[in-house]
């Protein structure tokens, strides 16, 4: 009898019950992660001020930069991890895990020593005036200072997710949410600690999930678990973490390279305060985002589990059940911030001069919001049937072949409406795309498939 805790079941109970089993606690901790940086951002906003916004909006594009080089790790792992059991081979998935837990270290020691000498440089470089720079540079020296624990954690909790323990994941998410809700308001409003404070707060609640996250991966009882003198990095495992998890890499460096162009032409058409509108717009738009990025985190092993043991049918129905859900979360965002944009917006911030800009850009920049979640589930499908390179272009496609077209030509005619306006102009392509592709993909299989029926008989 198959154990209820085992990996092995993604293979055969039904497909409805996997994805809640899976899905739900991955939406869970993605949610409430994300309503951490909201309430973070709340905090922020009424315990420091307006320009503060402003200051954390500036160091979005090097926030994003910091997961980019982890998702590099985690999510490749997390996705090798899976099909090395559907495939039965529990030593390869071991072997994934032990280079991961090394793969983190060393990106976060890397990215993290370089980016700190050079701080000051690259946040004037991503839009920071001299009057935003030290509230950037307050928070980002301690993020930066405190990446070794957060890349371990984000890592080693996908590899959790993926061999088999979506509740734990889930819960070592909630353990480091709730501790951050509780050290934030401690640090930035009666230590008075500031920025400082809430990048103090943010780290110390990690180190609290990776301690749980470690136990975990040290008990031997454990599905996956690491093992006595086999820590070192394997050539072929490497290769295949970084072909896989370079989808998100390179998702998370055009963010950054997007959110560059949206702040240096926000500060140029609107000042500063209109980066910190973007900033509210971004942390809101986000939660819907990372909702259905917890969708399909649930979706990746049950996928990558049934296409390597070629149950194709079971693959079609999760993707269907996905998209579905998918494009339900967004559009649901879209409604929230067309309906209520004034509630949204004040929930960050008193200043009414902020509160108009964010009020303009947040209705504008989600009127093609429904269309993200598909994107966004068919997208993270290919990288889960370790369909790298059609994941990458996906990826890529919204951010870098449209996007930034339209940042650059758009505000040239319209001003900060043109800025808002490039995003649903981009949603809208990039789905589109997405849809014809996943067609595409389909029709290949089905004509793989006669051919291979019409060959045996």
């Amino acid at each position: 009898m198959t154990d209820t805790n085992s990996p092995l079941v993604l293979g055969t109970r039904p497909i409805g019950k996997l994805l809640i089993e899976y899905s739900i606690p991955a939406i869970i901790g993605m949610t409430v992660t994300s309503l951490y940086n909201i309430i973070d951002s709340i905090f922020i906003g009424h315990g420091v001020g307006p320009l503060a916004i402003t200051g954390l909006a500036i160091t979005f594009p090097l926030m994003n930069l910091v997961i980019a080089f982890c998702t590099l790790v985690a999510v490749g792992g997390a996705t090798i991890s899976s099909i090395y059991l559907g495939q039965k081979n529990t030593e390869r998935a071991t072997e994934v895990l032990h280079n991961v837990f090394i793969l983190c270290i060393v990106h976060a020691v890397c990215f993290g020593a370089i980016t700190y000498v050079f701080l000051d440089p690259i946040l004037m470089f991503f839009g920071a005036s001299t009057e935003t720079l030290p509230y950037a540079r307050d928070f980002m020296q301690i993020i930066l200072l405190g990446s070794p624990i957060s890349f371990v954690f984000i890592g080693l909790n996908n590899i959790m997710r993926a061999t088999g323990y979506p509740k734990k994941a889930m819960l070592s998410s909630l353990f480091t949410v709730g501790a951050n809700i509780i050290i934030a308001p401690i640090f930035i409003f009666w230590m008075e600690w500031g920025m400082r404070g809430a990048a103090f707060a943010t780290i110390l609640s990690q180190v609290c999930g990776m301690i749980w996250i470690l136990n975990h991966f040290y008990n031997k009882k454990s599905f996956i678990h690491f093992e006595k003198g086999d820590y070192k990095l394997k050539k072929r495992i490497i290769l295949s973490i970084y072909a896989i998890g370079m989808s998100p890499f390179l998702m998370n460096a055009c963010a950054c390279i997007v959110v560059i162009i949206i702040n240096t032409s926000l500060r140029s058409y609107g000042g500063d305060l209109a980066i910190g509108a973007y900033g509210i717009v971004n942390r809101m738009l986000t939660l819907f985002v990372m909702i259905v990025m917890g969708l399909s985190q649930g979706m990746q092993p049950i996928i990558g589990y049934n296409y390597g043991a070629r149950q194709f049918d079971r693959v079609r129905t999760t993707l269907r059940y996905c998209i579905l859900a998918g494009v339900s979360i967004t559009t649901f965002g879209f409604l929230i911030s067309e309906i209520f944009p004034h509630a949204v917006v004040a929930m960050f911030t008193n200043s009414a001069e902020l509160t108009e800009l964010a009020n303009t850009g947040l209705r504008i920049a989600c009127l093609m919001f429904p269309l993200v979640g598909c994107q966004i589930i068919i997208s993270n499908f290919f990288q889960s049937i370790g369909k790298s390179q059609v994941s990458i272009f996906l990826s890529l496609s919204r951010q870098l072949l449209f996007l930034i077209p339209c940042l650059i030509i758009l505000p040239k005619h319209y001003g900060t409406t043109g800025i808002w306006a490039s995003m649903p102009a981009s949603d809208f392509i990039a789905s589109v795309i997405a849809v014809i592709t996943l067609f595409i993909h389909f029709n290949r299989i089905k004509k793989k498939n006669t051919k291979e029926i019409n060959i045996n008989v």
